[in-house]
């Protein structure tokens, strides 16, 4: 458990989505914790994303994504594999 001054800066080896920052966030701050910040190691969202606390990261990477429509690897019908640490092949 957290105290309430405890302050929280959640860091994240690699942004893609920035869903996993966002459930991190919301544990920390359920746990009593005050999140002050986000960060990752590397953003390879292509944006800067939008929390309502600041963001930094050390690299900028813009990777493009592709939509199971548009994705050159899906029109060739090779398999396509999701990035992240919950990885799955599409």
């Amino acid at each position: 458990m957290l105290a309430a001054n405890d302050r929280v800066l959640v860091v994240e080896d690699v942004l893609t989505t920035g869903g996993s920052t966002r459930e991190t966030m919301k544990v920390a701050k359920a746990a009593g914790g005050q999140v002050v910040g986000a960060a990752s190691i590397v953003n390879r969202s292509g944006a800067s994303p939008q929390f309502d606390v600041p963001f930094a990261a050390l690299l900028d990477v813009p990777l493009p994504t592709y939509g199971p429509e548009t994705c050159p690897l899906c029109a060739q019908g090779l398999p396509v594999v999701k990035p992240g640490s919950r990885q799955v092949t599409v």
